[in-house]
């Protein structure tokens, strides 16, 4: 390495050095060359295999960072004079990556207190996108996603932290882990099946954590995509965002994982997988403790307790959450969005928002514009049916996966509530009303101010603010019982 470092631009040369790979950094680009190794989870042992995984990293990594991933270079010989794209015989392929300011990366940032929400809400943007438009589709005869073949990395994982825990505690949680992920597998399957068939197991990132994402030039950048395994990344899309949802969490951002989930779900509308969350979140959990626990064997002095820390949150993640159902009640512009945008972080919620569930159902895209009247389009009333029972479907849904959830929508009528307020029953979980209230003038300015802005899903107008207040069934005697005003609202 020290002969083609010595042959690039840009000295002096940097050489770092991975288990399985070295960068040479020179200039403004970087050189990834792989190590000729056959281990039990790759094969890098001849240069064909080892060209092939270079055009594999590269073509992987330019769905999400195709100004970074530049090519596959050749590096030429003879082997005691070694240049890039010489005149001489190919002996080594190289991936060539344009660099970027390793202090942006979202762990670095986390670590420095930079990490915010708009950079969280980007990246949870960025990956429905990608979910959606860039990952391939596992086809029906492919053992991508079957459900044995999800088991065997969860099972291959747990035998292989046990012989590195060295308290009696530790290996009682660990068992306990096992029994947890074996019955919720069983329980999973027929999900797992139905995903499979529906298209949700996908070629996905694979290595999803904080590590591989950055914020550059005021956008997010998410790359070293897994090459090298086919199944750590052809897998269902609840299992990617599962190992977001659980780096945020261990580094004690419980707020921004669930902002992540939440802009994640209105952007992809996958609800029906949120029952798979938690297992994959364990799952994704015990992975990290595993890494951790062979960094300690290599006398890293943290990665005990970070190994630790990441089983104690996969136990964590199997205890039930406290489970409910709130809706709001308020005209356009009372403020429900905002301050459920708030109660969603913390103490942590799945949102529905009627505006956004409308349109999709309607084909549209969130900030797309209806032109609907506020008794036409998609304001009719049966449209209006239709959203409705759309968000007690969903709220039903995630219910029944084990989550809490807020609907956000105005509930100006009195069958609306009813109706959520039977699926909370149904399920044997509180319903309260979370009632706000603004004066006349706030809520057309706050109306008006939304939509100059175009920013936001709704499409209230000043003609459907007046369409409401016409026909608004105030709370009556029994519902004013399960309300909470605003105030009580955030003190709760």
């Amino acid at each position: 390495m020290e002969r083609l470092a010595a042959s690039l631009p840009g000295q002096p040369v940097r050489i770092l050095e991975t288990h399985i790979s070295w960068v040479l950094l020179s200039g403004d680009f970087a050189y990834k060359i792989k190590k000729p190794l056959t281990l039990g989870f790759l094969d890098f042992g001849t240069l064909g295999k080892r060209h092939q995984a270079c055009e594999d990293e590269v073509r992987l990594n330019r769905r999400l960072a195709p100004d970074i991933y530049l090519g596959v270079s050749t590096v030429t010989g003879p082997a005691d004079s070694p240049c890039l794209e010489g005149a001489g015989e190919t002996i080594e392929y190289a991936v060539k990556m344009r660099r970027f300011d390793p202090e942006a990366t979202f762990d670095r940032l986390q670590a420095e207190g930079r990490l915010d929400a708009v950079q969280v809400e980007a990246v949870a943007t960025r990956l429905a996108r990608f979910h959606r438009d860039d990952c391939a589709r596992a086809q029906a005869g492919d053992a991508w996603g079957h459900p044995g073949t999800i088991w065997q990395p969860v099972a291959q994982n747990l035998d292989q932290i046990e012989p590195h825990l060295d308290t009696p505690a530790d290996r009682a949680t660990l068992a306990a882990l096992r029994v947890w992920s074996g019955r919720s597998h069983a329980e999973l399957t027929p999900l797992m099946r139905a995903r499979k068939r529906d298209g949700y197991v996908r070629e996905c990132h694979g290595d999803l954590h904080l590590g591989n994402m950055a914020w550059v030039d005021g956008a997010p950048l998410i790359f070293d995509c897994l090459e090298f395994d086919a199944g750590l990344r052809w897998i269902d899309i609840q299992s990617e965002i599962a190992f977001v949802f659980m780096d945020l969490m261990r580094r004690g951002h419980a707020g921004l994982a669930w902002l992540f989930l939440n802009v994640w779900l209105e952007h992809s509308g996958d609800y029906a997988g949120l029952a798979l969350l938690r297992y994959y979140a364990v799952y994704r959990a015990l992975v990290r403790s595993k890494v951790a626990l062979l960094r300690a064997a290599q006398n890293d002095a943290s990665a005990r307790a970070d190994a630790r820390a990441h089983l104690e949150l996969a136990a964590a993640l199997t205890r039930p959450s406290p489970c409910w159902l709130h809706i709001t009640h308020g005209f356009s512009g009372s403020g429900k969005t905002t301050a459920t945008h708030e109660r969603m972080q913390s103490p942590g919620a799945i949102r529905l928002r009627s505006d956004i569930e409308r349109k999709r159902l309607a084909g549209l895209d969130a900030l797309a514009r209806s032109g609907s009247a506020p008794c036409g389009g998609l304001y009719a009333a049966h449209a209006t049916r239709r959203t409705y029972g759309q968000l007690a479907g969903l709220a039903s849904r995630v219910l029944a996966a084990g989550w809490p959830v807020i609907v956000d929508a105005t509930f100006t009528a009195r069958w609306q509530r009813a109706l959520l307020r039977e699926i909370a029953r149904k399920h044997g979980q509180p319903f309260r009303i979370l009632d706000f209230a603004a004066p006349l003038d706030t809520l057309r300015q706050r109306i008006v101010q939304r939509a100059r802005a175009g920013t936001d899903a709704s499409e209230a107008s000043l003609a459907v603010l007046a369409h409401q207040i016409r026909n608004a069934d105030a709370l009556d005697a029994e519902e004013l019982k399960e309300a909470l005003s605003p105030q009580d609202f955030a003190q709760n």
